[in-house]
């Protein structure tokens, strides 16, 4: 009897073992996260925290240690959404990174992951951007980065103030350039860093913007409004004298309609000067002859 309490009490251990490892496996399968390296300088991991992990705050570390004994360090720096955290912001310390997410008191892994910190970089904005313009062409160019410059790609974009989308070109870091510029009109002009998929990231990361600028033949300009304000002008006017031609068009109708009308209800009275001018010319002039 002993030995079959022994047995089942074996059997139910063992189930809730592998129970907890399902429930384990499954959360760290569900879990998500999104990786973001700055520059290769800051590491930023996030996580959906409300939906995972609901009032609950969990505990993170991370290690760029690639040996046997790794020293894990706590996050530095958590990220909160109404006291909750959802991801943690460190500093960059090498190519390869492991991460670890655990409970709130560290008795339990949830998820853990091994990655090429490398393939998450998310470059810094050009610097010391410049325009060289030569009659309808203009060349783009910034600084050379000092890390990976064969991995990035400088993308321009321009429009003009008649444009509703923006036009986009792609060359290697760092000269862009493009031709058949109008100098009649007023372009905007913005530049970010692309980092190439998948040779260099796993994820298509690009730079933010660099503030807009403004040009129109060469010139560089605070905006293009004085263009956006003529053009408003010229609609307007436009509008105007397509109006007044209308309202011709619709007068002469009218009064083309009145006559018809005027016309059909009142018959053409006829002039008593001309009355009997067709008997005169038939007869000669001689009425008497006629009547006799």
């Amino acid at each position: 009897m002993r030995l079959i309490f022994q047995a089942c009490s074996m059997i139910i251990t063992l189930g809730n073992l592998v129970a907890s490892q399902a429930q384990s496996s499954g959360l760290e399968d569900a879990i998500k996260t999104k990786i973001i390296n700055f520059n290769n300088e800051k590491m930023q991991i996030t996580w959906a925290a409300r939906e995972l992990f609901r009032n609950e705050n969990v505990s993170f570390s991370y290690t760029f240690d690639e040996g046997k004994h790794k020293v894990w360090k706590p996050c530095p720096m958590y990220l909160l959404d109404q006291d909750y955290n959802f991801g943690c912001l460190f500093k960059t310390e090498g190519p390869t990174l492991a991460i670890s997410i655990r409970n709130s008191n560290g008795s339990e892994e949830l998820f853990s992951k091994k990655l090429k910190s490398d393939f998450y970089i998310k470059p810094n904005p050009p610097e010391n951007v410049t325009f060289f313009w030569k009659e309808d062409t203009v060349i783009v160019s910034c600084n050379k980065p000092e890390r990976a410059v064969k991995c990035l790609r400088l993308e321009l974009q321009y429009k003009s103030t008649f444009d509703k989308e923006w036009q986009s070109r792609t060359s290697r870091c760092c000269h862009v350039g493009d031709q058949g510029f109008d100098s009649r009109k007023c372009y905007s002009f913005r530049v970010r860093l692309k980092r190439l998929v998948p040779h260099c990231n796993v994820v298509n990361y690009s730079s933010d913007w660099e503030a807009e600028t403004f040009w129109k033949n060469g010139t560089l300009l605070d905006s293009c409004d004085d263009d956006r304000t003529s053009q408003s002008n010229t609609v307007i006017v436009l509008s105007c004298l397509l109006a007044v031609l209308l309202m011709m068009i619709i007068l002469l109708i009218l009064l083309c309609k009145r006559q018809r009308l005027q016309m059909s209800v009142m018959p053409a009275i006829p002039d008593p000067k001309y009355v009997f001018a067709d008997l005169l010319n038939d007869h000669n002039g001689n009425f008497q002859a006629q009547a006799l």
